[in-house]
């Protein structure tokens, strides 16, 4: 293989894929970055076996070629080049000189006959949605995805996706965050859950929030075609919990708020909390919201108007829960409706149903 392109689009090109590289496997190849040389371009793949990420570079390919290397050392060494365009070299001995102005390296490569197939997606009615509305709608929703083992399908994002509409749902045990939204589809209604880390990797990708991206649904991959890059990740399986279960379907209690006072609220009487078990109290009634908390540190207090309808009530909850609850609502005010102390407390929005955010309480 031998190449010359230029350096710096390069260098950026792999610092993407190597978020998808393996940092530690039992598979050495996958710890690489594959380089596929043909035509007048070159494909950079890295691969976890979980997710995997594939683009494109135009190159002047003066003899085809592949070869995997090293992404770490790769993408350290692109990084540091002096001239704006890299030459890349490798022989039968999987030996790979780079060159670049004065500077040349030579490192030991991996034979790109060891390196995994990235999956096939085929069938499925094609989803096209604007990337600055999935990237809103996943991050309004990847945080309250688990960290638990207990259950891997809570680890992601789950879709559900019919003839006009698109809901995304994430869930943890204690909190659940929906987002809703009209889009132009008309296929078969489709559900499935993304990792996670697969949907983090879709946000940092995507630069152009008017571009759209492609998305294509197998029964155990998904792709998703953003700009110049291919993301292809593993679904996950298993029985997702039945969050429409678990969401009241009346309120004792409705306040109408506005967000940027609620969240000051909540900030404020969460500074001298250390630790997670300590919940911020919070009093509903004669128009307004009192918060506090009382910590081995002392105590603090706030209170706020606001429009209150129904019952008195008092109830504790996880002041980071409720504040990346309420960061997530993208409007002036919402509306938050209680039960009980002991049931669960609902974020929306006044109008519509754009988001449903859902935080357990704690015991005060």
């Amino acid at each position: 293989m031998k190449i010359v392109c230029d350096s710096a689009k390069l260098a950026k090109l792999c610092m993407n894929v190597q978020r998808t590289v393996s940092s530690k496997s039992t598979i050495p190849a996958i710890e690489g970055i594959l380089i596929d040389a043909l035509g007048d371009s070159i494909r950079l793949t890295g691969y976890d076996l979980e997710v995997g990420t594939e683009t494109y570079l135009e190159a002047e390919v003066e003899e085809n070629g592949s070869i995997i290397l090293n992404a770490k050392n790769f993408c350290d060494i692109l990084r540091m080049l002096p001239d704006e365009t890299v030459s890349i070299e490798s022989d039968e001995r999987n030996i790979c000189k780079i060159k670049s102005g004065e500077t040349e390296y030579s490192i030991i490569g991996t034979s790109a006959e060891e390196y995994p197939d990235l999956p096939t997606i085929s069938g499925g009615f094609p989803i096209v949605i604007q990337q600055g509305l999935l990237k809103d709608m996943i991050r309004k929703t990847i945080f309250s995805v688990s960290t638990s083992e207990r259950n891997p399908v809570h680890s992601g994002v789950k879709f559900e996706i019919s003839e006009g509409k698109i809901v995304l749902v994430a869930v943890d045990g204690a909190r659940l965050a929906i987002r809703r939204e009209e889009i132009d589809y008309s296929g078969d209604p489709v559900s499935f859950v993304v990792p996670a880390k697969s949907l983090g990797e879709i946000v940092k990708l995507s630069e152009d929030d008017e571009a759209m991206y492609s998305i294509s649904v197998g029964k155990r991959h998904i792709l998703f075609e953003v700009g110049d890059y291919r993301i292809i990740s593993r679904l996950l399986e298993g029985n997702f919990i039945d969050y429409k279960a678990a969401i009241p379907l009346s309120a004792a209690t409705t306040v109408h708020a506005q967000t940027r006072r609620v969240i000051e609220c909540v900030e404020r009487t969460s500074l001298i909390i250390t630790d997670r078990s300590s919940p911020v109290r919070c009093v509903v009634g004669q128009n307004r919201m009192k918060f506090s908390s009382i910590t081995s540190i002392g105590t603090a207090t706030d209170k706020m108007e606001a429009d209150v309808q129904g019952q008195d009530l008092e109830i504790g909850f996880n002041s980071k829960f409720m504040l990346d609850a309420l960061k997530a609502c993208e409007t002036d005010e919402i509306k938050i409706e209680f039960n009980s102390a002991n049931q669960p407390i609902l974020i929306l929005p006044v109008e519509g149903e754009a988001f449903l955010f859902l935080v357990l309480p704690v015991r005060i």
